[in-house]
């Protein structure tokens, strides 16, 4: 026998070795929604689901519109990029409360190769011109050809990342690395808008430096401003603040927030309308909305060639940015996520809507945030939202046309609060691990300097380079001979105070002598740190989430998400000041729902009762 018939014979026995509960396993295992579809609750999770999808319909709407003009297209695909992705991500995604769709970060990066291979000739979004497929422009057909084309291959990225197994390698990218990362390109993304919200006619601006050369232009031209322009993006900002502040204030006591984007967008579309302000004062707005959805037809393939960086820019970037989201909604509603199902999730969240005229897509923390505060349960709620998105489509969209663009613009900075506010961050990364904070900084400038890409591959490269350096200082220690140490804890039932004696390691087990007689049994584990070289933020993250966070959820019932935030933002507080001696001792007890912490820790020579 050859052996390329025993080779063949192999294969064919594997083929005839899979069973159907092999093919079915795989099914559920690549299709979470087969998971989790047929036993939904519908008596349970429809009503804060469908509650969760009206409002999620509202931002997805005027996001969707919004990054579409930052990607350099006509804002009707964004509603397109709002419809399809969703559809898919909730079959192949497993994050319960991520919401998908049009993203500020890949439509600014596309935005690069659409303004590079389709420059600007002064057509505007105004233009009614029939001459191309849904009434649009050839010219506006060339731009989302080069934008789908992006979406395509960024997402045959993120697919050929995930048959690699390539979503493993995440854990070098570090929460610093990504925190800088997405506050540098939310700063680029308020710089795109500035020529909205000021009226300016200003030449599209990129490349290294780009983002200083923008204010130089602005500052040339300043007496370019359109004052109208500019009065009404200050008006739209001031309120869409102010009541999303009263909303997060008072969102105890009301059950549905004020969606104020949407009254926002109604109220400036009717004021231009009857106002005429766009022949008036010559605001610039949405224009003609198409009607229905576009037939499918493959991207563009001749210029995927040019397109490379940019499609490894929305590949990495839209990965990190939506993982990082599933990833906390993983862990603030204990659920798990798989990293590379993600990127095969992500990938197919690109590809398949290239070919409906779709912008790369990813994961939003504003959306994702909204799910949060509103309650929803499943990827239902994205569902429902893509209805009520189809509803705009093909009913509501030719409405939009008086929307002003300055609106838009405001819509999406405010939308980038969170973003933004990232620059706390700075403080405890500063007290925790001076490393962590120049990393932070320096990232941060590669991302204001260069790109968003540019900045993650940087913030990457020195993580490795300082894992290297910090490594070959690590030893090993050896336990058996540790002293005996004594910890005192209080009993759940009386909270009287206990002292425990901590004996060695030498017998595989630990023994304790209680003053008190036990309530239950009660098992220790010791973490000796001493031996550690340096703590990072990210390790202390997870030491406190395995530990400190588990206890809150567990022993304590906080009224709401807000205060529970707040109570776990002191716990990192406290130990920001956790030193490179350090040793802790914690105590857990073993019980029928899992393993609570009660004992207490010891940071360096600070106490802290848990």
């Amino acid at each position: 026998m050859t052996g390329a018939e025993r080779r063949r014979r192999a294969v064919w026995g594997k083929i005839r070795a899979v069973r159907c509960e092999d093919i079915k396993e795989w099914c559920m295992r690549r299709l979470p929604i087969l998971e989790w579809g047929p036993v939904y609750d519908w008596k349970e999770n429809l009503v804060p689901d469908m509650v969760s999808g009206m409002m999620l319909a509202i931002q997805q709407v005027t996001q969707g519109l919004a990054f579409a003009a930052l990607s350099s297209v006509h804002p009707v695909f964004g509603l397109y990029g709002s419809f399809f992705p969703v559809i898919i991500y909730a079959i192949f995604g497993m994050g319960r409360h991520v919401a998908t769709g049009t993203f500020a970060l890949t439509s600014l990066i596309s935005a690069n190769a659409v303004e590079r291979l389709v420059p600007s000739t002064g057509t505007n979004f105004t233009a009614n011109n029939n001459s191309g497929i849904l009434g649009l422009s050839e010219f506006e057909m060339q731009r989302i050809g080069v934008a789908a084309a992006v979406s395509f291959l960024g997402g045959i990225i993120q697919v050929v990342m995930f048959m690699l197994q390539l979503g493993h390698a995440t854990f070098l990218l570090t929460e610093p690395v990504i925190s800088a990362m997405t506050t540098g390109a939310a700063t680029h993304v308020v710089t795109s808008q500035v020529k909205y919200l000021l009226g300016m006619k200003m030449p599209y601006i990129s490349g290294p430096l780009g983002f200083f050369h923008i204010y130089a232009y602005i500052f040339e031209n300043i007496r370019s401003v359109q004052l109208e322009a500019l009065l009404l993006s200050l008006l739209s900002i001031v309120v869409l603040v102010l009541v999303k502040e009263l909303n997060e204030k008072f969102q105890r006591n009301i059950k549905i927030v004020l969606p104020i984007d949407l009254v926002l967008i109604i109220a400036t579309s009717i004021a231009c309308c009857y106002a005429d302000m766009e022949y008036v004062y010559g605001l610039e707005v949405v224009g003609h909305i198409p009607q229905g959805l576009p037939p499918p037809k493959l991207p563009p393939m001749n210029v995927l060639s040019e397109i490379v960086t940019e499609a490894f820019g929305v590949a990495l970037v839209g990965y990190v940015a939506s993982l990082a989201l599933a990833q906390s909604s993983a862990k603030r509603f204990n659920y798990t996520v798989d990293d590379n199902q993600e990127l095969l999730a992500h990938g197919l969240s690109n590809v398949i809507p290239s070919f409906f005229f779709c912008i790369p897509s990813a994961a939003a923390m504003g959306r994702t945030a909204l799910l949060y505060s509103t309650g929803a349960r499943t990827q239902v709620a994205c569902l429902i939202s893509c209805a009520l998105v189809l509803v705009v489509i093909y009913v509501i969209g030719a409405v939009l046309y008086w929307l002003p663009m300055c609106v838009l613009a405001s819509i999406i900075i405010v939308g980038l609060k969170g973003m933004l506010m990232q620059f706390r961050d700075l403080k405890k990364y500063w007290n925790m691990d001076k490393i962590d904070w120049s990393i932070w900084v320096t990232t941060y400038m590669f991302t204001i300097c260069f790109a968003a890409n540019v900045g993650l591959l940087y913030g990457v490269v020195c993580t490795i380079v300082i894992v290297i350096f910090r490594f070959p200082r690590a030893k090993t220690l050896n336990l058996k001979n540790m002293e005996e140490v004594e910890y005192k804890y209080k009993t759940e039932d009386n909270c009287c105070e206990q002292n425990t004696l901590l004996c060695s390691f030498s017998n595989g087990g630990c023994h304790g002598e209680s003053l008190q007689p036990r309530q239950s049994e009660r098992r220790i584990l010791i973490l000796d740190c001493s031996g550690l070289n340096f703590f990072d933020y990210t390790g202390v993250s997870m030491l406190l989430q395995a530990g400190f966070l588990r206890h809150d959820r567990r022993s304590r019932k906080l009224p709401n998400d807000q205060e529970q935030q707040q109570h776990n933002d002191q716990h990192y507080t406290a130990n920001e000041k956790i030193c490179s001696k350090a040793t802790f001792y914690l105590a857990f007890n073993r019980s029928a729902v899992g393993t609570d912490l009660i004992g207490c820790a010891r940071f360096g020579s600070c106490n802290f009762s848990v």
